[in-house]
This record gives structure tokens, C-alpha cells and sequence, in this order.
């Protein structure tokens, strides 16, 4: 099976595909940065560096899949109230069907948050991949069910050139927990109590020691874990594009490292991140989780 990664960003979904027996012959993003790293991992893959929204496809290499992960932010209830640039942002995924009206491949792979379904073009966005020929199989997963240490629901579109939509029979691995990742004896410790701490941070800590005891993880900011801290022993809360996880070991504390994260992702151990935390995060918060897309692409081989 050929395929190819639009909006490849760090590479989980083209590291995934490669795990489930794939070619991945062309990765493509707006970023720079991204698509550096992502051939810096994928050397046997062909890579275009351009504004999607203005591609021509015809460039792309014929395929038999089709991944793509167009922009979330403009979807995502995590960044608040509706601003200007989303219009631009959500109007990524209008990319997903001008390639594959070009190349008519026999199936299409979307990923991204679940509010994706609540965006109000939704339906057009859909009439169109129905218009082109493909059947629409829309599933919420959680990268913990497949066997990654982190939970992170994420909604996947799985497009067909098929009469229905196609029904899949996706495994459901064991729980892994945030404590087979996190390394207590790395990293760059400061003191829980430490001048300029913040005293909502404090709070935090002090309702995770109340229920978790001295060694637990809490978030510097959001909902949900912000206020309780999250034990070890559960998968850890969705890694964001910033570092936002700390590791709480009795009275020090630091943040959850890049190279954690890309355990907690569940990227291989090899796969090479920028040596700045701040781009690692930014690639790792943005990326498809590989083990639940090596899932979804088998799972896709057998059903089809």
C-alpha cells in the first residue's frame, strides 16, 4: 500500500502508516520546521514545503491512502473563544478534497479533534467527499486503547470508494500508565515551594498530594487534572503543543521532557526531535499518535 501524509507535521501519522506495512512516497506541510524533521525520519520519502490550500496535486504521486490532519486549532474548544484566523485555519480541510478529487485514491484517512463534526461546514465538507464517490465511516478513538500511554480522543474519518461505509474491528490493547515513561531520575528539578511560585499552582499541588500522594502528575494549565493533579498510574491527560505536564515527586517538581512526550506519543525511541523543548512540543502536540494509526491502517487493509 502507497501512501501519502498531507499535513504530515512531526510524522505519526506517516511513522504509523510505515508500521502497518505501508510506502509512504510524499509528506507535505506549510511549516518548514515540520517538514526538516519529518524527513530527517523519513528519508525514503519525497517532501513539499507549501500552503496546501494552494497546491497543485498533480504533483503528489499516485496512492492507494490518503492520511491527512488538517488544521484543529480552529476546532478545538482548547483555544477559547472564536477568533478571526480561524476561518482560515478550518478551511485546511478543503485541501483533503481537492486531492483526492485529483487522484481518486481508494481510501482517505482524516484526523482531528472531535469538535471537527461540530464545525459548521461540516455537511458541505461531507456532501463534497460523497460527491467525489467516497463512504464516510466517522469514529472517536482514544490513543490509550490502542495501547499508548496517553489518553487522547481524536476523530477519525475513514473514507471509502465503497457503496457503504466501512466497518472496522479495531483491537483494544491494555492501558499503559505515565509511570512506565516518566523518568525520576532526569530532567531539571526546582523546589515545589520555590520563590514567585504561583499560589494557584501551589493549590494544585497541594489537591494532588491530598489524592495522590508526593508522586503524581498535574498540569499547569487547563481544566479537569488542573485542579486534582492525575496519578501515575493512569495514562496521562492530552499532550498539547506547549509543555503543560509536570512531574510532582515530594517537595521538587519539573516539567514533563520533550523525550517523555515522545514516549507518551508513542513514537519509537530513535525518532529524532529537535534538540529545543519548545519546537519538540510544538511537533509532538500537533502529531497523530503512531501505534493508533498502525492500528486504524491494518485494520483498514483487512476490511477492504
Amino acid at each position: 500500500m502507497n501512501a501519502i501524509d498531507l499535513f504530515a507535521g512531526a510524522g505519526g501519522f506517516s511513522t504509523g502508516a510505515v508500521m502497518a506495512g505501508a510506502r509512504v512516497l510524499w509528506a507535505a506541510n506549510h511549516w518548514p520546521t515540520a517538514v526538516q524533521w519529518h524527513a530527517a525520519n523519513h528519508a525514503d520519502t519525497a517532501h513539499a514545503c507549501q500552503d496546501l490550500q494552494q497546491a497543485d496535486f498533480r504533483d503528489a504521486p499516485r496512492h492507494d491512502l490518503l492520511l491527512a490532519s488538517p488544521a484543529c486549532q480552529g476546532h478545538s474548544p482548547a483555544r477559547g473563544k472564536e477568533r478571526p484566523h480561524h476561518d482560515a485555519l478550518r478551511a485546511t480541510a478543503w485541501a483533503v478534497v481537492t486531492c483526492a478529487e485529483v487522484h481518486r485514491p481508494p481510501v482517505a484517512l482524516v484526523e482531528n479533534v472531535p469538535a471537527f463534526a461540530d464545525w459548521t461546514l461540516y455537511p458541505a465538507w461531507c456532501a463534497a467527499m460523497h460527491a467525489l464517490g467516497y463512504a464516510l465511516a466517522p469514529m472517536v478513538l482514544d490513543a490509550a486503547d490502542a495501547g499508548v500511554p496517553q489518553h487522547r480522543r481524536r476523530l477519525f474519518i475513514v473514507a471509502t470508494r465503497s457503496q457503504h461505509p466501512v466497518e472496522l474491528a479495531m483491537p483494544r490493547r491494555e492501558h499503559r500508565s505515565a509511570a512506565d515513561v516518566i523518568d525520576f531520575g532526569a530532567g531539571r528539578w526546582s523546589p515545589v515551594d520555590k520563590p514567585g511560585r504561583s499560589a494557584r499552582t501551589l493549590e494544585r499541588i497541594a489537591a494532588g498530594r491530598r489524592a495522590f500522594g508526593s508522586r503524581f502528575l498535574a498540569p499547569f494549565y487547563g481544566s479537569g487534572s488542573g485542579e486534582t493533579g492525575r496519578s501515575l498510574e493512569r495514562p496521562i491527560g492530552t499532550l498539547t503543543t506547549r509543555a503543560r505536564w509536570a512531574v510532582i515527586d515530594g517537595e521538587r517538581m519539573r516539567m514533563v521532557s520533550a523525550a517523555e512526550g515522545r514516549e507518551l506519543m508513542g513514537f519509537p525511541d530513535a525518532y529524532r526531535l529537535p534538540a529545543n523543548e519548545a519546537t519538540a512540543w510544538h511537533l509532538l502536540g500537533n502529531a497523530v499518535c503512531p501505534p493508533q494509526a498502525a492500528d486504524l491502517i491494518a485494520a483498514i487493509r483487512r476490511a477492504t
